[in-house]
């Protein structure tokens, strides 16, 4: 019996670092900082790629090619209510 709980929980605990290592392998860092960004702040890409946050912006003497805000992972993906026919 105990042998079963030991595989148990190491599969538990492998089945979290999968997890968590695809969740931080999609998200997005500063290039400088390496803080991930906050729902709602702006990021502003600098040389195609490079990603720098609201916080380091002032560091950076260039102007930035495109800034955007951070939206939520589920952006498009929520349910919406749709009006039903008759």
């Amino acid at each position: 019996m105990a042998r079963i709980s030991s595989d148990v929980e190491q599969l538990e605990r492998l089945l979290l670092r999968r997890g968590l290592g695809l969740l931080a392998a999609d998200r997005h860092r500063c290039s400088d900082c390496g803080r991930t960004p906050l729902e709602g702040e702006l990021v502003h890409t600098y040389d195609g790629s490079r990603i720098v946050c609201e916080l380091c912006r002032p560091q950076c003497s260039k102007q930035p090619l495109s800034s955007e805000i951070v939206r939520h992972s589920e952006l498009g993906h929520t349910v919406r209510l749709v009006a039903r026919a008759a």
